[in-house]
């Protein structure tokens, strides 16, 4: 039997090889409870997962806050994941998952918890291209077992979940959280990846604010490729790739490629080797800022602060 520390370290090995793991769980069918579909959620991102608790409701919630429970302590919001998710739970909502992420700790109560796989990002695809909402950010294609076709998973943006659900509750984004503005080397960009689409706003309203230049890529693997097809055409005109790329901005759960795998791969190509990379994620904790420092990225920033992101992006432009 392995022991507390071998699965830690085995879990936490699992960023060196571009795979990770994803918690399986079930929200409910539809109207009359039927064709029950899977859903998945970054293991990284789970604090604890418990039976349902007591819940106290609370006056004036918002629409799909079932309300809060006392969890050793401290008081956290409870959402009704299959409200939210348009489903009906055939047997109740029984399990909560308490998550911890974007500086923010909640829960989602779902109908029941299914497993956790081990898969590559190759094996994850962007929902963006396929019908799913903007609750859905990409989809698992899971391993054959015992000769049955691999299923599918759909792993949930929880960052536009909790958005939708609130709102005004976004960071205020303007030239007096992000200071003066950033200039950096004329012609050249910030390459940003994210395959959230409210993360990806968020980014994209904080480089306006803060004047630079950007591409936005939706997944590690396109962010890769345009960083190649950058310096491959900065090359052709006899510049290098720095003449055209001022840095790598990058989140860390993407399909086909995370950001840890991207950071490692720029970091070891002689060509890109000094390009500042920065991890901008919503995944915190201190173990994932330690695999931060072994892919060698410049800094992290956790998710969201565009006063934080324009004091990293300074320090690093500068120098």
């Amino acid at each position: 039997m392995k022991s507390v520390q071998q699965e830690v370290d085995e879990r936490s090995n699992l960023t060196s090889n571009n795979k990770f793991e994803l918690l399986l769980f079930r929200l409910g069918g539809d109207e009359n409870g039927e064709r029950s579909e899977l859903f998945g959620i970054n293991v990284f991102k789970i604090r604890e997962i418990v039976a349902m608790p007591e819940i106290t409701a609370v006056a004036g919630s918002m629409p799909h806050v079932l309300g809060v429970v006392n969890l050793r302590g401290q008081i956290i919001q409870v959402l009704d994941l299959p409200a939210i998710a348009g489903v009906k739970p055939k047997t109740g909502l029984n399990i909560m998952l308490v998550t911890e992420f974007a500086r923010t700790t909640q829960a989602f109560a779902v109908e029941s918890v299914e497993e956790i796989v081990r898969l590559d990002w190759n094996q994850v695809m962007s929902a963006e291209r396929t019908a799913a909402s903007g609750m859905v950010t990409s989809i698992a294609r899971l391993p054959e077992v015992d000769g049955v076709p691999g299923r599918l998973a759909q792993v949930l943006d929880v960052e536009t979940i909790l958005r939708d659900m609130n709102p005004d509750s976004g960071p205020e984004i303007n030239q007096q959280t992000v200071g003066a503005k950033i200039h950096i080397k004329p012609g050249s960009v910030i390459l940003a990846a994210d395959d959230s689409v409210v993360a990806r706003a968020l980014i994209e309203d904080g480089l306006n604010a803060m004047g630079l230049p950007f591409i936005m890529t939706k997944s590690g693997r396109e962010c890769w490729d345009q960083l190649n097809s950058i310096a491959n055409a900065a090359e052709a005109e006899g510049k290098t790739v720095h003449d055209k790329v001022a840095l790598v901005l990058t989140d860390l759960e993407m399909p086909e490629m995370d950001g840890f795998t991207l950071t490692r791969n720029i970091k070891k190509t002689g060509r890109f080797s000094s390009m500042p990379v920065v991890i901008h994620s919503s995944l915190s904790g201190t173990t994932n800022e330690e695999h931060v420092k072994n892919v060698q990225a410049d800094a992290y920033v956790a998710k969201f602060s565009a006063e934080d992101l324009a004091s990293t992006l300074r320090r690093l432009l500068r120098q």
